[in-house]
């Protein structure tokens, strides 16, 4: 159940995302008075947040929650919370209510139960969940034989976020510990996205497809779960 939605350049990308997004959180504020916009950092969807910060949404009913987290401070290059804040939190979307991950614990493992709570509060089921793509088929931090990965990508499990700690590598860089949404958590999303651009993207997705082993490409797990629809986005 992939949705395969593919434009010629990033422009027309980033409108046709930004539509798609602004209108699954104006439909669940409609049905609930509130939505959850679920958010990866790194720069292919910076410019979607960029666009959507400008929409005249009820960003107050919208509440905007990391997908994934270094276990950084926000001060500290690398971190997911500061990104949103600077490219999302921004204009209109100021107001929205933000929940980031990182705990003053020293451990994401010991800061998984805090977060296990605070993500547990969510309106459910959330709205829209943006998801991204590494060369190495990582997506959230779920990445390649990391250590908690099993865990976090069964389909049943109560946890929704979980303590990852990957294997370092050109893609990870030094900040190989981690804490994500579990794929159970991905799998409460309405509305799935998957955006990635470039060639080589293209190449690593397409991979992801053809194989079944999801401990060699988390993004696997993803695309083939059969249970919800995935939509993905994809620009030259």
């Amino acid at each position: 159940m992939v949705e395969e939605k593919f434009y010629p350049d990033r422009e027309r990308l980033v409108l046709a995302l930004a539509n798609d997004c602004a209108s699954a959180l104006q439909l669940g504020i409609k049905e609930r008075g509130q939505a959850a916009f679920l958010v990866s950092g790194g720069s292919t969807p910076k410019p979607v947040y960029q666009a959507l910060s400008k929409r005249p949404l009820p960003w107050p009913q919208i509440t905007v929650a990391l997908v994934d987290e270094r276990w950084v401070n926000k001060t500290a290059s690398g971190s997911n919370h500061a990104f949103i804040e600077d490219n999302l939190l921004q204009n209109n979307a100021s107001g929205a209510p933000f929940l980031g991950m990182k705990t003053p614990h020293a451990t994401a493992a010991e800061g998984e139960a805090d977060c296990q709570q605070a993500y547990g509060e969510l309106p459910r089921p959330f709205d829209v969940c943006v998801l991204g793509m590494g060369s190495d088929g990582h997506t959230a931090s779920l990445f390649p034989h990391a250590r908690g990965l099993q865990e976090a990508l069964d389909p049943q499990s109560n946890q929704l976020c979980r303590a990852i700690t990957a294997q370092q590598s050109e893609v990870t860089g030094s900040h190989t510990e981690r804490m994500t949404l579990t794929l159970a958590a991905i799998l409460q999303a309405r509305d799935i996205k998957l955006l990635i651009t470039g060639e080589e993207k293209l190449r690593v997705y397409r991979e992801a497809l053809l194989g079944s082993d999801e401990l060699e490409m988390p993004v696997r797990s993803i695309l083939k779960q059969g249970l919800k629809s995935v939509t993905v986005y994809w620009a030259p």
